[in-house]
């Protein structure tokens, strides 16, 4: 006799799921399928921003200024008070 159980887990460290209380006797060889509700990708900004071939070569233009040391000092306090 096959018997079903569902149950909403979340998916803990290093892919690890838990199911609470399933009351399976321990030992019993039991088939798994994972139905995934909604995948989030979850993208960092560095990737965001060089899909676009303009902010890709602003980017690439920045790193290249700071890297031959091209950069501007702003005095933050004295630029405050000059807007003021």
């Amino acid at each position: 006799m096959i018997t079903g159980i569902k149950q909403t887990a979340t998916v803990g460290k290093n892919g690890k799921i838990e199911l609470p209380t399933t009351k399976i006797p321990e030992g019993t060889i039991v088939e798994v399928i994972v139905l995934v509700d909604k995948v989030e990708v979850v993208e960092d900004e560095t990737t965001y921003l060089l899909k676009s071939k303009a902010n890709k070569e602003h980017l690439l233009k920045a790193i290249e200024n700071v890297e031959k040391g091209n950069l501007i000092d702003v005095d933050l306090d004295e630029y405050e008070k000059s807007s003021i």
